[in-house]
Parts: C-alpha cells; sequence; structure tokens
C-alpha cells in the first residue's frame, strides 16, 4: 500500500500547496492528490487556484508522482482541452502523473451558465467525454460527432510515451459501475468496503485509491474550531455537494452541521494514534493508495509527525 500526501486547492495559495508538495516528499510520501476547483466549498476556505498551473510548478518542484482528485472534463472545460492539459503534465512529470476524473459538482461546473443536470446525464457525459480523450491521447487527427461533445479536426501533439491511466471517482453504485466499466481505477474519499467490492468485482481487480483528511493541532480543541470552520461542509448528507451551486449556499447548508458533529467524524489535535485509528479502516479495507490532508495551518506539523512516525505505522500495519 502507498501513502501519499492531499494538497487542497480550496484551502492553500499557491505557493503553500508548492511547499506542502516539497515537504511531503522529504517526509517520505509516496505520491500526490490534488483537488480542482474553480470555488471553494466556503468563503472561509478562501483559494482556488488553477490546477494545471500547480501541477506545472510542482513537476518542477518535486519528483512525486501526482493525481488530480478530481477533475470534471465535461462542462466548465472542454474534453479536448482537458486532454491537451492532461497529457502535458503527464510529459512535464515524465509519465507519473494519473487522470483521476469524476462527474463535477455544480459548485464549480455551472460557471457558464448551464443547467445542471441529472446524475444519470452527468455520468454519460463522463463516459462519452473519457473515450474521446482516449482518442485524442492517439495523436490522430480526431473529429467527433457525439451525444453531447464535439471535435473538429483536433490534434495533441505533446503527448507522454504512454497515455496516463484515468481513475474514475464513484460515491454511488452506477457512478462505481461506470470506474469499472471504462476506469483504469478507482477514487473515492470514502471507505466503502461495499462499493469498494463492487468495483473490485466489475473491474477485475483494478486499482483504487482513496483520499481522507485529518486535522492536526497543538490542541484538541483548536483542530475542531478548524475543522469546523474550514470544513463542517464534509458534514453534509446525500447528493448536496454535488447540487448546491455556490459557497454560499455551502455555507447556508453547513449551518445544519453542529460542531460536536464535527469533533465525532473528524480527527483532531496532535495525537498521531488518533489520526491513525481514523485511517485505519482505510488501510483494512485494502485500497492500493491512501492519501491524507490536513484541515487548517498546521500542516507543516502534520507532515512532519508523519514523516518521523506515522508513515512507517501506516506501512507497518499496510503490511500486516
Amino acid at each position: 500500500m502507498r501513502f501519499g500526501y492531499f494538497l487542497s486547492t480550496e484551502e492553500f495559495t499557491p505557493a503553500e500547496l508548492v511547499e506542502q508538495a516539497v515537504l511531503a516528499e522529504e517526509a517520505g510520501f509516496d505520491g500526490l492528490w490534488i483537488s480542482d476547483h474553480f470555488h471553494p466549498w466556503n468563503d472561509e476556505q478562501g483559494q482556488s487556484p488553477f490546477v494545471w498551473s500547480l501541477i506545472g510548478a510542482i513537476s518542477q518542484a518535486t519528483s512525486l508522482p501526482v493525481t488530480t482528485a478530481v477533475t470534471c472534463p465535461t462542462y466548465r472545460i472542454s474534453p479536448v482541452v482537458l486532454a491537451q492539459a492532461a497529457a502535458t503534465s503527464a510529459v512535464m512529470l515524465e509519465g507519473r502523473f494519473t487522470f483521476g476524473v469524476g462527474s463535477g459538482e455544480a459548485l464549480n461546473e455551472h460557471v457558464h451558465g448551464e443547467a445542471w443536470p441529472t446524475a444519470d446525464v452527468r455520468l454519460e457525459r463522463l463516459e462519452e467525454a473519457i473515450g474521446l480523450i482516449r482518442e485524442l491521447w492517439t495523436g490522430e487527427v480526431v473529429s467527433h460527432r457525439g451525444k453531447h461533445f464535439t471535435c473538429d479536426t483536433a490534434r495533441i501533439y505533446t503527448l507522454p510515451d504512454a497515455p496516463p491511466p484515468i481513475y474514475v471517482s464513484g460515491f454511488g453504485p452506477k457512478a462505481t459501475e461506470l470506474a469499472a466499466r471504462v476506469g483504469d481505477g478507482y477514487i473515492t474519499t470514502q471507505p466503502d468496503t461495499e462499493l469498494l467490492g463492487l468495483f473490485r468485482e466489475q473491474s477485475g481487480g483494478r486499482p483504487a485509491q482513496i483520499g481522507m483528511k485529518v486535522a492536526w493541532a497543538p490542541t484538541e480543541e483548536e483542530g475542531v474550531d478548524e475543522a469546523h470552520r474550514l470544513w463542517a461542509n464534509a458534514g453534509l448528507p446525500g447528493e448536496l455537494s454535488q447540487v448546491l451551486p455556490s459557497p454560499k449556499h455551502f455555507e447556508q447548508a453547513s449551518e445544519l452541521v453542529t460542531r460536536e458533529k464535527t469533533a465525532e467524524s473528524v480527527s483532531c489535535g496532535p495525537d498521531l494514534e488518533k489520526h491513525l485509528a481514523a485511517l485505519q479502516p482505510a488501510v483494512d479495507a485494502g485500497f492500493e493508495e491512501l492519501y491524507v490532508s490536513n484541515m487548517g495551518r498546521h500542516y507543516r506539523e502534520m507532515i512532519a509527525a508523519f514523516g518521523s512516525e506515522g508513515l512507517p505505522e501506516l506501512r507497518r500495519r499496510a503490511g500486516a
């Protein structure tokens, strides 16, 4: 099992994200996840830099593999343009790039003013986009007239030696079945053994990644404060995270998430063992890769603690 660091573009500036990538490599993390957002989830998070610029910077600052977790290639940016962006990223990372994709959230994808469709339509668009992207990665001239996308005599010239793998996110059975059918791997943020088993069965055992968050802080109280201030939205149920259109809507909905609920659901404070226990379900589930992010400003301390003790212990547990 491999253990990576999750770069949260919603919460940190470009310089801080590159710093985290460098610190993560120095600490011994195996790779990087990076989120792809137009908006943060709420105004308290306060950031949202363009992920493709950051990947270029990270490629020159570290030698770690990078996965987008995740890009929606169907609304905000055309799959034709994203095929080029991902190909260039794979070249700059010398093949250490995985293109993580998903069906998206209205929060990021509504910005051109298009109506936000049902989940079935979003998944249908995602499947067509993945096929078009793979066709463009052949380096041939591509013309495509599909149900959702059009491509006119397009050719990508800057290509890696081998096309990057495409991992597909899934938070329900239909999306997980799509990931198994068309993806080279699976992405999630929940250690749901039922969905992981569904993916394993239908994909023939392809690899799976998971991302999780902790709130490292000098005290448990401060950790809870940071987690609740910045990430109360993570406690919202159902499909709200896919359909709410703006940070303000997430702030309004998050008023229903109490500080006590955040304290119960997030590992907070300076106790490394508590954080490792929160990550244990992902280890037990058997994911090939686990990426960990820190909520709040104490990421340097979190990365150092994981580098000195946390990663060796996680690797020991995964081996056991």
